[in-house]
C-alpha cells in the first residue's frame, strides 16, 4: 500500500467513525452547534498524526479512533471559542457558530466539547490513562496561554522574536507534538521515542506556522484561499513584521512606521509598500531560513526513532512533506 493510500484510508475510516458519534441530543440548541462544526471538515492533521504516531509502533490505528476523536474535538473548541473572540463571521467558507446561533450558544457548546474530549480519552488502557490526561491538561492549558499571549501582542508596539516563537509554539504546535506523543504513548512506545515525537511535532509545528505567516504575503491568491496580504493590513505582529520593526533603519523604518499607524488606508497600496520594505530588508529569505531551521530539527528527531512499522514511518513523512510544500 502506498503513502497516499494509507492516509485515505485511515482518513476515510475515521471520519465514519466521528460522524456516527453522538455528542447529545437535547437541547438541541446545546448539542446542534457541535455536530456543525464537527461536520465543516478540515484535513483532521491532529487525528491523522495521532493515529499515524500509534502506526509506527506496528499497532492498528483503528484500535485509537476514540482517543483521536478527543483530539479533533478539542482542536475544534478552541476554534469555536477563538471565533468568538475575533469576531470572525466564517469557518471553513460557512457561518461560525456564534453567527449562525449566538455567542452565548458557542461558549456553552464550546464547554461541552471540552467535557465530550475526555469523554473520548476513557477508553485508554488503565495504565496509561493518568498519563494521557496528564499531557492533555498540559496541551490544553498551554494552547489557551499562547492565545492569551496572541491577543496580548496585539496591544504591544514590539514583540521579541523569542516572544513570538513561544506564542506559536504555545498556541499552535504543542498540540501538534501531543498528536503524535499520544499515539506514540498508547502504542506503548519506549519513553524516549513519546518524546522525541514530541519534539518533532513541536519543532514541525513552529515551522508551519512560519510558513503561513509567509504564505499571507506571497502566496498565489487563486490558491492560498483566503485574502493575501491580510496580516499586513491588519497590522498583525507576524514573524515578517516583527524581524522588518527589528531591522528597518531610517527611511525604511519610517515609511514602515507610517503606514503602520494610518486607521485609513488604500489595501493594495499598503500591502505592496509593506512587502517592498520586506524586500529590501530581506524578511522572505530570513524567514524561509527559520522555517527551514526548525523543519530539519523536527526531521532529526524522527530519525531517531525506534520504528516498528516502516509504511506508516513513510505516511507520516509524506504528510509532513505535503504540508511543507503548500503553494507560496
Amino acid at each position: 500500500m502506498t503513502e497516499k493510500n494509507l492516509v485515505h484510508e485511515l482518513l476515510t475510516k475515521f471520519e465514519d467513525h466521528i460522524s456516527g458519534h453522538s455528542f447529545g441530543v437535547s437541547p438541541a440548541e446545546l448539542y446542534d452547534p457541535i455536530t456543525y462544526i464537527m461536520s465543516l471538515g478540515g484535513k483532521r492533521i491532529r487525528p491523522l498524526l495521532s493515529l499515524l504516531g500509534y502506526g509506527l509502533y506496528g499497532k492498528n490505528p483503528t484500535e485509537i479512533f476514540s482517543q483521536a476523536a478527543a483530539l479533533e474535538v478539542f482542536h475544534n473548541f478552541t476554534l469555536m471559542h477563538d471565533d468568538i473572540m475575533d469576531q470572525a463571521p466564517l469557518r471553513r467558507g460557512k457561518p461560525t457558530v456564534h453567527e449562525k446561533w449566538n455567542a452565548n450558544i458557542a461558549i456553552l457548546s464550546g464547554d461541552v466539547m471540552l467535557v465530550r474530549a475526555y469523554d473520548l480519552l476513557l477508553p485508554t488502557p488503565t495504565a496509561l490513562l493518568p498519563e494521557a490526561i496528564r499531557l492533555f491538561n498540559k496541551t490544553a492549558a498551554e494552547v489557551c496561554e499562547g492565545q492569551q499571549l496572541d491577543m496580548n501582542f496585539e496591544g504591544y508596539e514590539t514583540v521579541a522574536e523569542a516572544d513570538y516563537i513561544e506564542m506559536i509554539r504555545l498556541k499552535t504546535a504543542v498540540l501538534l507534538g501531543f498528536a503524535l506523543q499520544l499515539g506514540a504513548l498508547l502504542a506503548g512506545a519506549a519513553k524516549e521515542d513519546v518524546q522525541r515525537i514530541y519534539d518533532f511535532g513541536v519543532n514541525i509545528g513552529i515551522g508551519f506556522q512560519l510558513q503561513d505567516d509567509l504564505l499571507d504575503v506571497y502566496a498565489d491568491q487563486a490558491k492560498f484561499g483566503k485574502q493575501v496580504g491580510g496580516d499586513i493590513i491588519s497590522n498583525k505582529k507576524t514573524f515578517l513584521l516583527i524581524k522588518a520593526l527589528e531591522l528597518a533603519k531610517g527611511k525604511e523604518k519610517e515609511k514602515l512606521q507610517h503606514w503602520l499607524g494610518l486607521s485609513q488606508f488604500d489595501k493594495e497600496e499598503k500591502v505592496a509598500a509593506v512587502k517592498l520594505i520586506y524586500e529590501k530588508l530581506g524578511i522572505r529569505s530570513l524567514t524561509e531560513k527559520k522555517m527551514a531551521s526548525y523543519f530539519e530539527e523536527g526531521f532529526q528527531q524522527l530519525e531517531r526513532l525506534q520504528i516498528k512499522d516502516q509504511n506508516y514511518s513513510k505516511a507520516l513523512v509524506a504528510v509532513t512533506q505535503e504540508l511543507m510544500q503548500r503553494e507560496k
